[in-house]
């Protein structure tokens, strides 16, 4: 399936230096909020914060949701390594190719960790940082051995993953499955199919926690005491390292507190945003 038979609304691309063509979507006006997905199978930004953009918007934000390389509509290099400076470098690339000097990063898991490499990379383009279950907090191995990720390998590896697969993997994120959309469910199991084999085998994010202390903006942050894909106590980390870290731990919530807890999710970030 190509990227113009998607099951996802088409917004616009930017084309980087590199060659490398991200699609984004750019809805509402006033300051930046640039969205940043997680990693899994068939993931987009639409399908990750569909249900929350809108209350930005309303709230007088401009809310760039980027489809991150590899993923959504963005292109799909099979010839690249999918670590963190990659990632990094495409995000650094898309505030130049869009002039915008800073912004606040809103990221979940994968999202929240190239969140952090940017503003540890460049602290002055970050206005605000907005976490939801963040990677970068741990050693590569904490991660695999977490239920999430080893059921979510083990589906990934049987081959392409449709609709009844991405089920499987989809009702881990959750805490309470049964609200699981198969409009969801189709859109990341059409994504999925177009996805490189590299981009997971490549993928690598470093443990950042020794550097959370030279962060000095203000953080946000979320976590689902029921996350089988990344440990709650990643937020700990946070608390005891960066300054200006809050961190709401939410029950009876899985990975995506965006999703589960959509209308607290909402309420506390433009709080946030409003007043810091």
């Amino acid at each position: 399936m190509s990227e113009q038979n998607l099951p996802l609304p088409e917004g616009h691309y930017v084309e980087l230096p590199s060659g490398l063509r991200l699609h984004y979507l750019d809805e509402g006006n006033g300051p930046a909020v640039i969205w940043l997905h997680g990693s899994g199978p068939g993931a987009s930004g639409y399908s990750n914060f569909k249900g929350n953009v809108p209350d930005f918007v309303a709230a007088g934000y401009r809310n760039l949701v980027l489809d991150l390389p590899g993923f959504g509509r963005s292109d799909k290099p099979d010839n690249v390594n999918y670590d963190l400076a990659f990632f990094v470098a495409a995000l650094r690339g898309f505030m130049d190719a869009l002039d915008l000097p800073r912004a606040t990063l809103l990221g979940n898991s994968l999202g929240g960790a190239i969140a952090l490499g940017m503003t540890l990379e460049q602290p002055q383009r970050v206005e605000r940082l907005i976490l939801m279950a963040p990677g970068g907090v741990e050693a590569r191995e904490t991660y695999f051995e977490m239920e999430g990720i080893r059921r979510m390998v083990e589906v990934y590896g049987r081959g392409p993953m449709g609709v009844e697969e991405m089920r499987q993997v989809m009702s881990l994120q959750l805490y309470d499955a049964t609200g699981l959309e198969e409009s969801l469910l189709a859109e990341r199991a059409a994504v999925a199919v177009t996805q490189p084999a590299n981009l997971f085998s490549t993928m690598l994010v470093p443990d950042m926690t020794e550097r959370l202390s030279e962060i000095q903006c203000p953080i946000l942050g979320f976590w689902g005491t029921n996350d089988l894909f990344n440990p709650p106590s990643g937020a700990d980390k946070f608390l005891a390292g960066a300054p200006r870290a809050r961190f709401l731990m939410v029950n009876r919530c899985g990975h995506w507190v965006q999703v589960e807890h959509r209308e607290l999710f909402n309420r506390t970030c433009l709080d946030f945003l409003a007043h810091g």
